[in-house]
């Protein structure tokens, strides 16, 4: 791979071969998009019938809806988006079996946990995988993230591997033929530290589903919606999980906290939460080329304006729900980190954010964390080369013209010109 990467093609995609193969295989096995569907597939794959409260449903029905309604789905679109919820079925169901087979699993305490917040694409994932490195500190890799329980009576396989582990990796694999180029910008192999918000996928809530396709539907319902009883079954799976492992301090990340500060105060009072900060005009430019990259395979046609307006309202919706908010977190349990500072010196800023969360780093943690830096160079798998002006027809200095609330209240550098 380059090192250098410029996607030249984003809305007249030249298709791989590979991707062409994908294309096919989704226009010949084609999914329904129903309750009945998902929810039938989850009990096939778990051999268990008990989803829990039914709340859910209506939340899994607003998405099946919507995505059976989007004529510019591709196929293999339907069938990922399909996946998924049968997946978040199927961990429910397991979820539930869980907590219903061991009621004390209420019991466990999350201890003031080192949560990461701040815009996506502003390297919060790159701070957590850091902190993460520390071996005093519990996280959560992608690959049980995306199955935190085990299904029953499933067998290690041969190695010692965790079969939920080799699903995760397949998919990686499978990602990286059709889309080679997201590991530039958003790696997902397995041992990568994930975002706790796919603990919230089984309760069919989060902002996520912005991200898997193209919801405007769904960000509304979200946005008048009450996050509290999501944050909170979110936990309840943390707590499994630290019942599994072993109680530690968590080290989390999601940017949907940005909009979410006090849900997340009252979920997890005693956090301690670090809040990245980057110029919102490169994150836009970061999310619209990802998007618009993977639409080649999820969206029949899609157009630069419909992108370039949905994230910029986004991002917008993030910062000023941040500026309302952010007094909610008490100076002894928060810390602002402006992004240049971060790249400048990340190791340093990882021992600031520990230090300031009441764990100060020993030679062992230091090392672990100068270990992770050293073997996780920026732009390991190249650099991406964006383009906003040139594919999104947007000028970066008239963009940022609409967050001047944002620069006048926080250290925030412009990195795009």
């Amino acid at each position: 791979m380059p090192d250098d990467i410029s996607i030249d093609d984003l809305f007249d995609p030249q298709l791989t071969q590979a991707q062409v193969a994908a294309l096919a295989y989704g226009d010949a096995h084609p999914v329904s998009l129903t309750e009945g569907a998902v929810l039938n597939a989850a009990r096939e794959w778990t051999g268990l019938a008990d989803f829990g409260p039914d709340d859910f449903r209506e939340r899994l029905n607003l998405l099946l809806d919507e995505w059976d309604a989007d004529a510019n789905l591709t196929n293999l679109s339907r069938a990922n988006l399909y996946n998924y919820t049968v997946r978040y079925a199927s961990n429910r169901l397991l979820i539930q079996n869980t907590l219903k087979n061991d009621p004390s699993i209420h019991d466990e305490v999350i201890d003031r946990p080192i949560i990461i917040a701040g815009l996506p694409r502003s390297g919060t994932t790159h701070l957590v995988n850091l902190i993460a490195a520390d071996p005093r500190l519990q996280s959560l890799p992608l690959w049980e993230s995306y199955e935190p329980v085990p299904l029953p009576g499933e067998q290690a396989l041969p190695g010692g591997m965790d079969p939920r582990y080799q699903r995760c990796a397949d998919a990686w694999a499978g990602m990286q033929t059709v889309t080679p180029l997201l590991a530039t910008m958003h790696p997902m192999n397995p041992d990568h530290i994930h975002e706790e918000l796919e603990l919230m996928g089984p309760d069919f809530a989060s902002y996520n589903f912005e991200w898997l396709s193209f919801v405007p539907g769904w960000r509304d319902h979200y946005y008048t919606t009450d996050q509290t009883p999501h944050y909170d079954y979110m936990k309840t799976v943390l707590k499994l999980l630290q019942r599994r492992h072993g109680a530690r301090r968590w080290v989390l990340k999601c940017p949907q906290h940005l909009e979410q500060l006090p849900v997340l105060k009252t979920v997890f009072p005693d956090a301690f939460v670090a809040i990245t900060h980057r110029d919102p005009v490169a994150v836009i430019q970061s999310a619209v080329t990802m998007q618009a990259y993977t639409a080649r395979i999820n969206r029949k046609h899609f157009d630069a304006t419909t992108l370039i307006t949905y994230w910029s309202d986004r991002v917008e919706h993030l910062l000023r729900a941040c500026m309302n908010d952010r007094h909610v977190w008490p100076a002894e349990q928060s810390l602002d980190v402006p992004f240049h500072q971060f790249m400048a010196d990340d190791l340093a800023t990882a021992e600031r954010i520990l230090a300031k969360a009441g764990l100060p780093m020993t030679d062992q943690s230091r090392q672990s964390v100068a270990d992770y830096v050293a073997g996780h160079p920026r732009g390991k798998e190249g650099r991406m080369i964006y383009h906003l002006e040139r594919d999104f027809g947007v000028n970066p200095d008239a963009l940022r013209e609409r967050f001047a609330f944002y620069f006048d209240a926080f250290p925030v550098k412009a990195e795009i010109k």
